[in-house]
């Protein structure tokens, strides 16, 4: 095989891994080797695995590869943030957070190169959308940070504690490898980080929401940024095809079938002066939530170049945290870090080739991807309607 053909075992969940082996005419328990030379002791070759057979590995090394997305630069932030640039295959970039806070230390992951929904104040939207990454591209980002900070002296201590599928990209538009890459952080023989630990952050996907429900259990963050339809079409373009009566019919089905104890679900909150942060916005907020046991947080804007939007004042994101918490509502304020480094929240930006054609309504593939279909009738009528809500 050629080197494009090879197989990435670093994109492999643990079921994948073993039938890889079968299929070569090896024992299923190679596989558990294999996983942990590359998660645990984060081996990039095969020759590093001593208790793999010389043969095996020579025959590894034919069929198979362990290839991270290549690392093209990094910055580590005044308050100890860290940004890794990611060079992909086929062009463009992504970037990927790493924020320590005490004992611990959570890894912001892209999916995307680039992105599609196109929230107004997103500085990874602004720069269009190129394709899904593959699942060894996005576990690839946990092992790449791993191996940044050297070799682990107790396999049951890791710097990375937490990973909140929030960097550049959709999750949920790129489900199947976001799926496997979360398999492989969970699983003992990847990077055993529990289920209540991983977050995956949607700007409201219902259909592939209610489907991850049913999946995998790991923690739900919602884009929400605005209580009403009217503001939120103009600030989440993707409210137009899934509003916020559906999304929160949604969120308490997700609520309930988390079975870990923390089954709040998060409500992101991105504080724009003069446009969300208003009283009238908490009290209509306090109303949308009633009844869905969720916290919210609420983050103080990240200004990037010719975004359109300012930070609120401080004492509007004061009044608005205190009317919420007197209100019943669970919320918090996020600690801007890493903005030295245009690692903040909504700052991140990689490089990116447009592919979306913006000039020609775009955003109808947005609404197409969300709701994939085999029935060749009702996609016409999907897009026919998408058409006409953008027109």
């Amino acid at each position: 095989m050629t080197a494009q053909q090879k197989v990435n075992l670093l994109g492999l969940s643990r079921p994948q891994m073993e039938e890889f082996f079968l299929t070569m005419g090896e024992k299923k328990f190679r596989a558990q080797q294999v996983l942990k030379w590359i998660h645990h002791h984060q081996a990039d070759s095969f020759e590093q695995m001593t208790d793999v057979g010389k043969a095996l590995r020579q025959k590894l090394s034919e069929v198979a590869e362990i290839r991270g997305p290549k690392v093209t630069h990094e910055s580590i932030s005044r308050d100890g943030t860290r940004k890794w640039v990611f060079e992909m295959d086929n062009g463009g970039a992504v970037e990927t957070v790493f924020i320590p806070d005490g004992r611990r230390g959570t890894l912001c992951v892209s999916s995307q190169v680039g992105c599609a929904v196109d929230c107004s104040f997103c500085s990874t939207g602004k720069q269009g959308f190129q394709r899904d990454m593959t699942s060894a591209e996005i576990i690839g980002q946990v092992w790449q940070a791993s191996r940044a900070f050297g070799p682990r002296r107790n396999l049951g201590q890791h710097p990375i504690t937490n990973v909140v599928m929030m960097g550049m990209g959709e999750p949920l538009l790129n489900y199947d490898k976001v799926l496997t890459a979360m398999r492989i952080m969970k699983d003992d023989l990847g990077y055993g980080i529990g289920k209540k630990r991983i977050t995956v952050s949607t700007s409201g996907v219902i259909p592939k929401m209610n489907q991850l429900s049913e999946d995998l259990d790991v923690s739900l963050a919602v884009s929400l940024h605005a209580p009403n339809d009217e503001l939120r079409n103009q600030l989440v373009p993707l409210n137009r095809k899934y509003p916020l009566k559906d999304l929160m019919a949604a969120c308490k089905s997700y609520s309930k079938n988390i079975t870990h104890r923390h089954n709040t679900i998060t409500m992101e909150y991105v504080m724009l002066r003069d446009v969300n942060d208003k009283p009238e916005h908490a009290r209509q907020l306090v109303k949308l939530l009633n009844g869905i046991p969720v916290k919210v947080n609420l983050i103080p804007f990240n200004p990037f170049p010719h975004a359109g939007y300012e930070r609120s004042r401080k004492n509007d994101i004061l009044e608005f945290h205190k009317y919420l918490n007197d209100n019943g509502v669970m919320t918090t304020v996020r600690t801007t870090r890493g903005d030295d480094i245009d690692a903040a929240c909504g700052q991140l930006v990689g490089q990116v080739k447009d592919r979306t054609r913006r000039s020609e309504r775009w955003k109808e593939s947005i609404f197409h991807r969300a709701e994939q279909t085999d029935n060749r009738s009702e996609e016409r009528r999907v897009g026919k309607e998408c058409r006409s809500r953008w027109s």
